[in-house]
């Protein structure tokens, strides 16, 4: 996983939960990089869990909720971030071009980068059906990335997701417009 997804998360935890949060998840969580990241970097998706499952004993909120609320906030960073990719009009138009353009472009920026998979199919003006697949199993987060694209785009939407496998390494999301 890409490091800038580690040093955000930590930017975060510190706006919201204070630095002695982060330096209490930093010596209490067991990781190969010692909680040190940089943005460029790759390091393994289990200490990013490791570092949710601390900051959710800490804070009392359940893991699921913190990774949706991160997605949200990261989506923001990369809209900031790569504004070539927020060319489209509305969010269906965005979420279907994920697999097709936006990550064969992210993996020209970041050739080790590895990236879930998404397919779209759009059921009809307000509804949007896209199953997620990635061996990260980080359903939580993506709905979160959609919903800050849902609030980027200026849209409110329903997310619904279901596990298309027991692992959840992949899971069905239906995504319909609100209003």
């Amino acid at each position: 996983m890409k490091g800038i997804v580690f040093t955000e998360f930590l930017d975060l935890v510190e706006e919201k939960f204070g630095l002695e949060t982060v330096q209490q998840i930093i010596n209490e969580v067991e990781t190969k990089s010692d909680g040190v990241y940089t943005a460029v970097g790759t390091y393994d998706h289990g200490e990013m869990f490791a570092m949710v499952s601390k900051l959710s004993e800490i804070s009392g909120i359940g893991i699921p909720n913190l990774l949706e609320f991160y997605g949200e906030h990261f989506f923001d960073i990369l809209a900031s971030s790569y504004p070539q990719f927020m060319q489209k009009k509305d969010l269906f138009s965005f979420l279907e071009t994920i697999d097709n353009y936006i990550h064969p472009e992210v993996l020209k920026l970041y050739p080790d980068a590895e990236l879930p998979k998404f397919k779209a199919k759009s059921v009809d003006s307000t509804q949007l059906e896209l199953i997620y697949q990635s061996k990260r199993k980080m359903i939580d987060f993506a709905v979160g990335l959609i919903k800050g694209a849902a609030t980027y785009f200026e849209e409110k939407v329903d997310v619904q997701k279901s596990k298309i496998n027991l692992d959840g390494e992949e899971v069905e999301l239906k995504i319909t417009k609100i209003g």
